[in-house]
């Protein structure tokens, strides 16, 4: 009926020499129909502001995060609190494998950042992730690192063997599963369908029998290599960020070795969440997204061209 009533109005309009006026009408309605759509115009950004403002009513968000977005996510949840002051965000963080783990097990939490895609496909396949709601945030880089005045003769993953000792992340954690990848690719381990079976001994055969600090993620390997508890390690650009006054970077690995690092986030199901709280961590995930939220992931190192 809208169209046709439009289609009359027009020639009515026409009838009197007033295409000006129909022009116009016809501008009006489609911005109308973009307004209810949702649909944007190139011009447009692509998450508004209001679409990143929570209904004002208190709520609380669990977050479960990946260690490595620890120190970028208290910059991003006040930067979320100045327009959400009614929203409390309380984050857990670790690695990603042992999040996904204790949301497996039911604990509860309503949005999950992980550092890689593989836990985030494990959880969707299961039923855990609300349908629509997962989305790609940044992309990241692995990283070869020292301590300031180490003295390391390591320049890179090629000659990481000539350290005394090494700290790199288990194969559930992400930051260790991109090392083991590009080992592989580097030549310096045997290829294997998973490479995140690697074990630590594996690795330190593959470097003359070195000495492997395996740790629990990627925080822990930051904070050995600052404290020059282990010369050389492997952590994510992001989290050089915190420790550019104590740690060195040798190489930025490419992505030709390890791949894209994709940080995906969701919604999870949660049953004991109110219908505030999930519209609140529906509010949080789009915020992610946003122009703001990208500045900040720029500000910490972080790549935030990504689909």
């Amino acid at each position: 009926m809208k169209k046709k009533w439009f289609g009359i109005t027009c020639s009515v309009v026409l009838a009197v020499s007033m295409l000006a006026g129909c022009g116009s009408s016809k501008t009006e309605n489609a911005d109308t129909t973009a307004e209810a759509t949702g649909e944007t115009t190139p011009e447009t950004p692509e998450v508004t502001e209001e679409a990143t403002k929570a209904p004002a009513e208190k709520s609380e968000v669990t977050l479960f995060a990946a260690k490595s977005l620890n120190t970028v996510m208290e910059k991003l949840i006040a930067k979320f609190n100045e327009t959400n002051p009614d929203v409390t965000i309380v984050g857990s963080y670790d690695s990603s494998g042992t999040l996904m783990e204790q949301i497996q097990a039911g604990a509860a939490c309503d949005v999950f950042f992980s550092a890689a895609q593989k836990q985030m496909n494990t959880l969707e396949e299961a039923g855990f992730v609300v349908d629509g709601t997962r989305k790609n945030v940044v992309n990241n880089q692995v990283c070869v690192v020292t301590s300031k005045g180490s003295g390391t003769e390591v320049t890179g993953l090629a000659d990481m063997g000539h350290a005394k000792s090494l700290a790199i992340a288990d194969g559930s954690v992400p930051v260790g599963k991109y090392t083991r990848q590009a080992l592989v690719n580097k030549g310096i381990l045997p290829e294997v369908e998973d490479v995140s079976a690697i074990t630590t001994q594996e690795i330190s055969d593959g470097f003359n029998g070195i000495e492997i600090n395996e740790c629990a993620n990627v925080g822990a390997v930051a904070a050995a290599i600052s404290e020059g508890s282990n010369e050389v390690g492997t952590i994510y650009y992001s989290d050089w960020y915190a420790y550019q006054d104590s740690i060195d970077i040798l190489e930025t690995v490419s992505y030709d070795l390890t791949g894209d690092i994709i940080y995906p986030v969701a919604q999870i199901n949660n049953e004991e969440a109110s219908n505030a709280e999930k519209d609140a961590a529906k509010t949080f995930i789009t915020f992610l997204k946003s122009n703001d939220a990208k500045a900040i992931f720029d500000e910490y190192k972080f790549d935030t061209n990504v689909e």
